[in-house]
C-alpha cells in the first residue's frame, strides 16, 4: 500500500501506480474524487499540477484480513498540512479495489501536546 500511494502521491504518477497496484475495478468513496480508475488518476494529476512539491510521510501501515489503513501526514504547499486516514480493501488477488479516507487540516495550536501523529 504504501508503494502504491508513494507512487501515486510523492512521485506524480498515479496512472503508473493504477496499473501496478489496482485491480480490475476501483470504487471510491471520497465525494471529491470520482470513482473508478481513471477518476484517481484525474484527481491526482489535477492535485500535482496544484501543489507541486505535495508529500505525504506514512506514519502507520495497519492490516487486517483484506483491509489495509495508512495513517498519513499529507502535504500541499500553499494550502495546508493535513492528517490523513486512508482505508484500501484488497481482493483475493492484493490489489486495491476500494478506498475510503478520513482527512483532518493539522491545526496550528491543540489543546493538548499529544499532536497528530
Amino acid at each position: 500500500m504504501i508503494a502504491f500511494y508513494d507512487l501515486a502521491f510523492n512521485q506524480g504518477r498515479p496512472r503508473e501506480a493504477m496499473e501496478r497496484y489496482a485491480g480490475a475495478e476501483y470504487l471510491q468513496h471520497n465525494p471529491g474524487v470520482a470513482t473508478g480508475k481513471q477518476g484517481f488518476i484525474d484527481y491526482f494529476d489535477k492535485a500535482k499540477r496544484d501543489y507541486p512539491g505535495m508529500h505525504v510521510e506514512f506514519k502507520r501501515a495497519i492490516a487486517e484480513g483484506n483491509y489495509v489503513v495508512l495513517h498519513c501526514r499529507q502535504e500541499f504547499p500553499g494550502d495546508h498540512v493535513w492528517a490523513a486516514i486512508d482505508i484500501f480493501r484488497l481482493d483475493d488477488d492484493g490489489k486495491i479495489v476500494e478506498h475510503w479516507d478520513v482527512l483532518q487540516i493539522v491545526p496550528d495550536e491543540a489543546a493538548n501536546p499529544n499532536g497528530m501523529f
